[in-house]
């Protein structure tokens, strides 16, 4: 018999969800009837596609990104130019189609010239968004279509693009940050690679050629460097299987948890992380509050922005106890992941009923968190790489040199 997964609310209001098995659709509706339970949703519950589903999509979702990647602050510019397009009186449709005839990226132009064939077809801006999932994420389609619901596109969509400028701004910031670690880590690579296939070769014919023992060090990166050598094929390919694999696990429900649980144990990395996450939820919190949106459709948004499987499924615990009555702030407090600052603010936009601005402050002091957090990670990284390299440089030229000072004695040999 099938088995099926329900939503349904008792008559004291309380929500209630579960399983149950029944031969039909029909059946299993008359047995929640009978509990005298009011059905909100009923479906066919199949283990299989229910593991299948989330990792589909998240993979076309990947897919879709890729293919459609363009820079950030391009979306910047073309939400901030069409909002103040629009401000000025022009209609969608023609800001559109001046964006599409100024836009250089040709991946963009396209994009923005279907959206504005869409538009003049009928749809609703926001539906035409939609069309795009590797460009316009949920957030934005969805603040799109509370400034079309509202009235206030423009404001929504000025709100938007100063929230993208911030990200951006943010992004641009650790980028340069990594610039100059990812440049040493690279030149160690690549001295490393020259070492292992290029100058212990030579060397090692140096020293068979003296017929002298090698010192202990000497031998095992020698050996090291012969079995890069007859392995490199191998190590390359294996290097790359293992980075497939891993993707593909992180698109799963629990590879994207043990993935996201391993990240916010980082030393260091992990409080940045996790102070984003804040930073980016409350801010998105606050502007979908702000703009209309209702508190469990915001939720479930959030949900989704979050990009980090625990805080998601703290999330959706938060919403679930927001839904059977109980106020923003104590569900969130309920889930153990959110910090007492960001709770305290909440708890005190619902009282004075101005959560959203509050929201909005708890953002900007996340915000300046990760900015004093990576300025101070720079500050700390740069000359711990210099004396990492400079640690593997001398060890590699100690090792590979010791054996000149028994030249003499091989040579006397």
């Amino acid at each position: 018999m099938p088995e099926y997964s329900y939503i349904a609310r008792s008559q004291e209001g309380k929500r209630t969800e579960g399983n149950l098995t029944a031969g039909n659709l029909t059946a299993a509706m008359e047995i929640l009837n009978k509990k005298n339970l009011s059905v909100i949703k009923l479906d066919e519950k199949d283990e299989v596609f229910d593991f299948l589903d989330p990792f589909i999509e998240r993979f076309n979702l990947a897919v879709e990104r890729m293919k459609t990647r363009i820079p950030l602050s391009d979306l910047v510019f073309f939400t901030r130019q069409i909002s103040t397009m629009f401000s000025s009186g022009l209609t969608i449709e023609k800001s559109l189609h001046f964006l599409a005839l100024e836009e250089k990226n040709k991946k963009f132009k396209k994009v923005i010239q279907d959206i504005e064939s869409n538009v003049k077809k009928g749809l609703l801006l926001s539906d035409a968004l939609l069309k795009h999932p590797g460009i316009f994420s949920n957030l934005y389609v969805s603040l799109v279509r509370a400034g079309e619901v509202s009235g206030k596109l423009y404001e929504t969509l000025d709100e938007l693009s100063i929230y993208l400028e911030t990200v951006n701004d943010t992004q641009r910031k650790v980028t340069s940050a990594m610039y100059y670690p990812v440049f040493i880590i690279g030149f160690l690579i690549a001295m490393l690679f020259v070492t292992f296939t290029w100058l212990l070769p030579r060397f090692s014919q140096v020293y068979d050629s003296l017929g002298s023992e090698l010192p202990y060090y000497t031998i095992l990166l020698v050996n090291a460097g012969e079995w890069f050598n007859n392995n490199i094929f191998f190590i390359f390919a294996m290097t790359g299987l293992i980075v497939v694999v891993l993707w593909f696990l992180a698109l799963t429900d629990t590879g994207a948890m043990v993935k996201d649980q391993i990240l916010l144990k980082l030393p260091i990395f992990g409080s940045i992380i996790e102070a984003n996450i804040y930073s980016k939820f409350t801010k998105t919190f606050g502007i979908l509050i702000g703009s209309g949106v209702q508190v469990l459709d915001t939720m479930k948004l959030l949900a989704r922005v979050v990009d980090n499987r625990i805080f998601e499924l703290a999330t959706k615990q938060a919403s679930i106890e927001i839904e059977n009555g109980i106020n923003i702030s104590a569900a969130l407090k309920s889930t153990g992941k959110f910090p007492p600052i960001m709770i305290q603010l909440l708890a005190t936009g619902e009282e004075t009923g101005e959560i959203d601005g509050l929201a909005l402050k708890a953002s900007e002091f996340y915000t300046k968190q990760v900015n004093a957090s990576v300025d101070r990670l720079t500050s700390i990284i740069e000359p711990a790489l210099v004396v990492l390299v400079g640690g593997v440089i001398a060890a590699i030229v100690v090792v590979t040199y010791l054996p000149i000072f028994h030249f003499g004695e091989a040579i006397g040999n």
